[in-house]
């Protein structure tokens, strides 16, 4: 071959090179959203690099935080109740900054909080409606739960239910919420459109979070005082049976269950064992405890799966950090530091 042409070949080659790398899909970065609950930030999280590549200032108290149903906007509770927490004597903390209470909505573009909305009183939780639209709220201050209207930005009713509301999950047909209760021991089930209170179902001690089957049949009540998760027959509004965590490693309180999360096929359910510094994994369909991954970190709460399954995070408070577990091997393979007492935790969207 002749250098001229030899070296025309070489520059075709470079071109097409070039050509097929700027085709090619950029690879997407697996990155989390945080709450931290002192920091007041929503703690951006790339797990890839395994540091916070951002820090979004929201308000006061940020707990539990959801995506919009696009993936555009990130929702999130804040209070201005000082913060307690076990052992703590509430009537010595100082009063509640009313103004602080809210739902923020942060735009994920450009990282910046667009707006606080009203949400009654000392919002803890929340999950989102079907369409979009509707933000249903525990208030726990007052026994109620909020529906705030997204589109007016007001609260549009309200339903008053048992003390200390905590964990709000909408049934999957978009018909039913279903708050509990952590000092009735209960969880209530109320009408989306109507915000009237169906029934209501004893479960164990301290209740926190709900999930759902996929078919909205059962649902599974994580209780923290009581290490198990209540099983609910959701047609006949009972409990159907008790999940009993056992601890595995010795730590000061046991298994304290707080959050829940499925797989993305619906086979496991994952649950945070807050103090007992563990997450159980529970067989769906026998109702069984298969595995117990200790090690997770102090407090873990906010917990969420990849959207493949195969990877688990959480959200440690006291330890600060997240968790990365590879479910494969069912061991801790990262924690990344973020400060701020992380509280709630959601994946990016489209990860």
């Amino acid at each position: 071959m002749s250098r001229p042409l030899a070296f025309r070949s070489l520059v075709a080659l470079t071109a097409l090179a070039a050509a097929t790398a700027r085709s090619a899909p950029a690879q997407a970065k697996t990155e989390l959203y945080v709450s931290g609950e002192e920091s007041g930030e929503i703690i951006v999280v790339d797990v890839d690099v395994g540091q916070v590549s951002a820090r979004i200032p929201v308000g006061k108290r940020p707990r539990g935080i959801k995506l919009s149903r696009d993936g555009k906007l990130l929702y999130v509770a804040l209070s201005g109740s000082p913060r307690g927490g076990p052992g703590v004597d509430e009537s010595k903390l100082p009063p509640g900054d009313r103004t602080a209470d809210g739902i923020g909505v942060v735009d994920l573009a450009s990282r910046k909080l667009l707006r606080t909305l009203p949400s009654g009183q000392d919002p803890e939780a929340f999950d989102l409606s079907r369409d979009g639209k509707t933000i249903f709220i525990s208030n726990e201050e007052t026994a109620e739960m909020s529906a705030l209207d997204l589109r007016s930005g007001k609260i549009k009713g309200k339903a008053a239910i048992g003390q200390e509301p905590e964990g709000v999950t909408l049934r999957p047909d978009g018909k039913v919420v279903y708050v509990t209760s952590e000092s009735d021991n209960a969880v209530f089930a109320i009408d989306t459109k109507k915000l009237t209170v169906l029934g209501h179902v004893a479960t164990g001690p301290r209740p926190r979070g709900v999930a759902f089957t996929h078919d909205g049949a059962t649902a599974f009540v994580s209780c923290e005082n009581g290490g198990v998760v209540t099983v609910v027959d959701v047609a006949k509004m009972a409990p159907s049976g008790s999940i009993k965590i056992e601890p595995k490693a010795k730590t000061v309180l046991g298994p304290r269950p707080m959050g829940e999360t499925l797989s993305p096929d619906g086979k496991k359910l994952y649950v945070s064992n807050g103090r007992g510094e563990s997450v159980a994994v529970i067989d769906v369909a026998t109702r069984k405890v298969e595995a117990l991954i200790d090690g997770v970190g102090a407090r873990p709460w906010g917990i969420a799966t990849s959207a493949d399954g195969k990877k688990l995070y959480t959200a440690n408070g006291p330890s600060n950090d997240v968790s990365i577990v590879d479910l494969a091997t069912g061991k801790v393979d990262k924690k990344i530091k973020v400060g701020g007492l992380p509280w709630g935790l959601v994946v990016a969207p489209g990860r």
